[in-house]
């Protein structure tokens, strides 16, 4: 059996922090730092090259009936874990570092944290020792899973309405 390691991949500087890494067999694209961040530390803003009334698979929604389409658009190469060390705030419309993450790392994001019913649910093959295995959104989640990751204000809100509390300014990923 020989494996093929990520040097193997196309790589394309697409900015002065990352670079998009294209899977010679699958086509599969996914963002990597070319620098290494600490936590909080921001790594990109970003705003909407496009608004949609519904989700779609490259979507990241922003409030109720709105999702954007990243600008800028390599952003949407930042692919799901349940290990996420990347953070979108939809409020701030920046992209934070959860953790160190050095040269080469994929850019990960926990895709519940701003999505609240996905268009396109899917099975999880991150790896991570928590890996929830089936991603649909926040609203399929239990309350003490989403309590681990940090979320969005409008996820915040929307739990905050099927749990009938206030929202919980900051819930952090542990």
């Amino acid at each position: 059996m020989t494996l093929k390691l990520k040097t193997d991949h196309k790589k394309n500087k697409v900015a002065s922090f990352a670079e998009v890494w294209e899977c010679p067999t699958t086509k599969d694209k996914s963002l990597h730092a070319t620098v290494d961040f600490f936590p909080g530390e921001v790594l990109s803003s970003f705003g909407a090259r496009e608004i949609l009334a519904e989700p779609n698979y490259l979507s990241l929604q922003t409030a109720e009936h709105q999702h954007i389409l990243l600008d800028p658009e390599f952003l949407q190469y930042i692919n799901h874990s349940c290990d996420p060390n990347v953070y979108f705030d939809t409020t701030n419309m920046i992209v934070t570092a959860l953790r160190k993450i050095g040269i080469g790392e994929e850019l990960t994001f926990f895709y519940p944290s701003t999505e609240w019913s996905m268009d396109r649910g899917f099975d999880c093959h991150c790896g991570s020792h928590n890996c929830l295995r089936i991603i649909q959104g926040a609203a399929h989640l239990p309350l003490n899973v989403l309590k681990e990751y940090k979320l969005s204000q409008y996820i915040q809100e929307k739990l905050a309405q099927v749990d009938g509390n206030t929202p919980t300014i900051s819930l952090e990923y542990l």
